[in-house]
Formats: C-alpha cells, structure tokens, sequence
C-alpha cells in the first residue's frame, strides 16, 4: 500500500486518545494531528521521535493532518489502526497469506450477532471469518498483544468460538506493524482473560496468525510471518 505524500515533523505529546501535537519540520509550527488509534500506544512514542502526517485539505475537517508513522530510532511504526483491513486484504489478494488460499469474494465489516467482524471471506469448501488486531507493542524486541485490557478483544474471541462452533473457519489475525521485533506473544500480564479465553479459542479450532509489516515512508505492506515467542 502506497502512502500519500506525507510531511514530516517531531512529536510533542499525545492526549486524549486521538490527539498529538507535531512541530512540522519544514515551518516549525506547531499543530494538532488527528490519531486514528484506540490503544495506549505504549512504545509507539515518545517526545520529539520523528513523526510522519497525511495532510487532509476537507473543509468539514477540523483537523487538517493525521498522524500514520512514528520512528523510534529503529524502525518506523504504523500507529493508523483505519488501515489494517486494507492491508490484509492487499496481503490475501496478492498471495502474501497462503493460509488463506482462493476465496471467491472479500467483505469487510461482516455484521454478526451484536458485533462486527473485520474480514468476511467466501471460500469455495467454506467461508471463513477473520478478526485483525494491530500490534505495535514492543516489550525487549517482542511483538505483544494487547497493550492494554480489552474488553472488545475478549469479546470477538468468544464470537470467533461461535464461528467455528457453527461449520466456519474462524481466524484470528495479529497485524504486527513495526520492524523492531521478531517474535510475537499474548499480553497475558495485561489482560489475563484475553490469554485465557484465546487458550480456549485455540482448542476449539480458531486459528491464529501472525505476520509482520514492512515500514518505509512510501509504502508499507505485509511481508512475512512472525512466530510465538517460546
């Protein structure tokens, strides 16, 4: 996936989940940016890391850019959580995810029950529904999921049980979306219950995969994937 042209600038500090505030490198002003991401963010910044902003010129927006990359040093980290079905679907249309194999027809938003699944997949044998989590945690060059208790998370698990329960290949796909990682684990000391009930989810025949993002300020796309931690 091709970013837009993007503009630099150093980050200042996050608030209130979906604000930051950037210096621009070219003018050295100082703005707002819209961050399209619900978690904590734990090791995705920290005050005047380099930052990269898509410029939105819409009148009905009150905040002209948003944040999409944050380099620690290391790696560049993908930290606008709106663009990981449009990558997994890029990854399965292009033969990236060969656990996935031929599929007829892909549908986001997949309403079921009382919520929302991302990835509807219609596969000749069977159709098979996958849930992505977008993982930017890095805890000693482990890639961890979550970065915080997640109630949702909990519940799309127990939802992905149902799935499978009902004939359905269910799938739970870890998005890793920095470089500076190289193996992947379960937060359980964050969120014990999450730990837990995917333990159970995993018994029960819903599938897990990983895979990890190549991050460059032109493009990102998903590359390879990432094993468990031992």
């Amino acid at each position: 996936m091709k970013h837009p042209p993007l503009t630099a600038g150093r980050i200042i500090k996050r608030y209130k989940r979906f604000l930051a505030d950037i210096i621009l490198d070219q003018t050295g002003e100082e703005i707002t940016a819209h961050v399209a991401n619900t978690g904590k963010m734990t090791s995705c910044w920290e005050p005047e890391q380099k930052v990269l902003l898509s410029y939105h010129d819409n009148p009905k927006r009150k905040l002209k850019y948003s944040l999409e990359l944050v380099h620690n040093g290391i790696s560049w980290i993908n930290v606008n959580t709106h663009l990981a079905n449009k990558l997994v679907i890029e990854a399965i249309e292009n033969g990236t995810i060969k656990e996935i194999g031929p599929y007829q027809n892909i549908r986001s938003e997949y309403k079921i029950g009382d919520s929302r699944i991302d990835l509807f997949i219609e596969q000749k044998d069977k159709n098979c529904l996958l849930e992505i989590k977008s993982v930017t945690l890095n805890i000693d060059g482990t890639a961890q999921f979550p970065d915080t208790i997640t109630t949702r998370g909990q519940k799309h698990i127990t939802e992905l049980i149902k799935i499978k329960k009902n004939g359905d290949r269910a799938i739970l796909f870890f998005l890793v979306q920095r470089e500076d990682v190289n193996c992947f684990k379960i937060a359980q000391h964050l969120d014990p219950v999450y730990a837990e009930l995917l333990s159970q989810a995993i018994l029960q025949g819903v599938e897990v995969l990983i895979y990890q993002c190549k991050i460059t300020p032109e493009e990102i796309k998903i590359i390879l994937p990432l094993p468990w931690s031992s």
